[in-house]
């Protein structure tokens, strides 16, 4: 009997060093799902600040959403342009804000006495509010009194100066000339204008199918 006391004593190191390494074992363990919640909980946070801060940020969110929409506006209690178009967004809250058509646009400019002086088309058209300008993009097409019509795929109006211009190809059809020229710049009733660049002058009865 006593020479298996040293077996119980190795068997009993054993034990202790089998706890020991199950301790370690199980406080590593928890140790790593600590740190797996931990980055669980980091990624969710971030996902909830990227959410919050898209739905904070409005200025990419129209105030108002209007379609089929025909409206006049005024100046000192005078009527002076019709507006209409298939959609109408204000993004009022942007830091510069405008208004955005982008299904098209198309205008009436009245004179004083109520005429229509001036019509534009456009597939596409943006008015910023604090420069008082609008541009106007895709096909873009413009009658003045005297019938004269106006075409070219870009166009900027700017209200507060009174003057209609762009910077690319446009063509004018006149009562008996055709021009074509690279930018222009006219007043707003499109009634006076100059050519940045006179590109061709043509007959109106060249251009007609015999």
């Amino acid at each position: 009997m006593e020479k298996a006391q040293p077996v119980v004593k190795k068997n009993r190191q054993f034990v202790l060093k089998q706890n020991l390494y199950l301790r370690k074992k199980t406080s590593i363990t928890t140790a790593s799902l600590v740190v797996v919640m931990l980055l669980f909980l980091l990624s969710c946070s971030q996902k909830e600040v990227e959410q919050t801060a898209a739905v904070v940020d409005r200025s990419k969110m129209p105030k108002l959403h209007a379609t089929e929409i025909t409206t006049v506006i005024s100046d000192s209690g005078i009527t002076r342009y019709r507006i209409s178009a298939p959609q109408w967004d204000v993004y009022d809250r942007a830091n510069e804000p405008y208004w955005e058509f982008p299904k098209g646009i198309h205008f009436e400019r009245f004179d004083e006495n109520l005429r229509v002086d001036a019509n534009i088309h456009s597939r596409y058209a943006k008015y910023k509010l604090n420069e008082e300008l609008w541009e106007l993009k895709g096909q873009v097409r413009m009658t003045n009194i005297k019938g004269e019509l106006f075409e070219t795929e870009r166009l900027f109006w700017n209200q507060r100066e009174e003057r209609i211009f762009s910077d690319t190809i446009v063509k004018i059809t006149q009562a008996v000339h055709i021009i074509n020229a690279l930018g222009f710049e006219s007043n707003q009733q499109m009634t006076k204008y100059v050519f940045r660049e006179t590109r061709g002058i043509f007959p109106v009865n060249e251009n007609k199918e015999p």
